[in-house]
């Protein structure tokens, strides 16, 4: 079959690498892809956002089936727009991905259906938050209701950086609208893990649990960045915990969207908090964690495209996920001064280590092709992922691996999956 995967970043080259594995996959595009993404697919230059264009190069190429990558066009409708036209998609429509487009939706969603998650408030007022802070526990979250890169969560630990996070978010509109309405969240504390489900609309399927580590720099200090690392599994995420959250979590999530009208197909992201009383939901996303894909995609042994077919032709009862005992290591090599002010456009040496090497994967997220040679094109450059026999092997074998790649305002964490070399 021929495949369009909708995207350019690290969790589409590592959606291509999983369907260029599979025996069924003829023809493999991407658009607009990256310069690791052509090493797999044809890519063409269309927007994300740009169904029209998207639907009528599918058309032309007798795309078989489309593959929705990032947030943005899902919550705009993207993934309506191919079905729209009768072609197979894998991503949940517009209807389905406000879960993930606006937090106000979700929490009102988990409130409803008694899905555990923190206490919370909503407001379309900056007045109105900041009288109430005034009164509340500190610290606190404010997070923009819409979309806003996965950096528009403020943790503020008094009532005068709260009050500041308001402004930052509802006044000066540093993440645009989607701060004009924003939730008040009470802060939790525990241990983070990522789970990420295949869903058919009326089954849910958990993957292998990943941990992702949002914080520029050491230490999970600076500002929250779209993810600097992650590894896989989650050390924490032990059986009772697996089991709580079927029951209490996962498929109440798809009971509820199903009851609301907004049957969920594609991949529901569920960002779990293991706090003292139990898992909650700290947030959804409508697809692919990045770089959560880059260490869960890596270990799964189903055919992607498989089980891609089960979700949208509601059988995904019928498949049964089978991941490798190995364990997988992302570090993130980013451009110096990412999220904020960086420079791009620096060759980069090294990439063709990897080509020979089994268990060693370089996942290009920001990167273009210049007069033959790959450059850095973005605040996060590639995703260097390993496995190992464990996690702390694996974390050993991707760190070894981030030497092979040079290029300059190279930058990355040190300390990704550090306390798994602690339990």
């Amino acid at each position: 079959m021929n495949v369009l995967i909708v995207g350019g970043g690290g969790r589409e080259h590592a959606i291509a690498v999983k369907c260029s594995e599979s025996k069924r996959v003829t023809k493999l595009y991407a658009a607009p892809g990256n310069a690791g993404i052509a090493q797999l697919a044809k890519c063409v230059d269309i927007s994300v956002m740009d169904g029209e264009a998207l639907v009528a190069f599918a058309k032309e190429k007798d795309i078989d089936l489309a593959i929705v990558g990032p947030d943005d066009p899902l919550v705009a409708g993207v993934a309506d727009c191919f079905k729209d036209a009768g072609i197979k998609v894998f991503g949940p429509e517009k209807k389905a991905a406000i879960i993930e487009g606006s937090k106000a939706f979700s929490k009102d969603l988990m409130k409803k259906y008694g899905i555990p998650s923190a206490a919370y408030e909503t407001f379309d007022n900056a007045d109105d938050a900041i009288a109430y802070i005034e009164n509340a526990k500190m610290p606190i979250v404010l997070k923009a209701d819409g979309l806003a890169l996965g950096k528009g969560v403020l943790i503020c630990n008094d009532v005068e950086e709260a009050k500041a996070g308001v402004k930052t978010l509802m006044l000066d509109k540093q993440f645009g609208a989607a701060g004009d309405r924003i939730v008040i969240e009470e802060f939790m504390t525990g241990r983070e893990v990522s789970v990420l489900c295949y869903c058919d609309g009326t089954h849910i399927k958990p993957m292998a649990s990943a941990q992702d580590h949002k914080r520029a720099h050491d230490g999970d200090q600076g500002l929250n960045t779209g993810g600097m690392g992650t590894f896989s599994p989650s050390p924490f995420y032990t059986d009772d915990v697996d089991k709580f959250c079927k029951e209490h979590i996962y498929q109440p999530t798809m009971d509820a969207m199903k009851a609301e009208g907004r049957d969920f197909v594609g991949i529901l992201f569920c960002g779990l908090m293991l706090t003292e009383d139990g898992p909650k939901v700290l947030e959804y996303n409508a697809r692919f964690g990045d770089p959560e894909a880059q260490v869960v995609l890596p270990r799964m042994k189903n055919d992607i495209i498989d089980v891609m077919e089960a979700c949208i032709e509601g059988r995904l009862n019928e498949i049964e996920l089978v991941f490798e005992d190995k364990a997988a290591v992302c570090v993130v090599l980013a451009s110096d001064g990412y999220p904020e002010h960086y420079e791009k456009g620096f060759p980069i040496e090294g990439l063709d280590t990897f080509a020979d090497k089994d268990d060693y994967y370089v996942f290009h997220a920001g990167t273009k092709l210049v007069d033959g040679k790959i450059v850095t094109n973005g605040g996060r450059v590639l995703g260097v992922t390993a496995k190992g026999a464990t996690l702390v092997d694996a974390r050993a074998n991707a760190y070894k691996a981030t030497e092979w790649i040079s290029f300059e305002n190279k930058y990355m964490r040190h300390d990704i999956g550090k306390a798994i070399d602690e339990q």
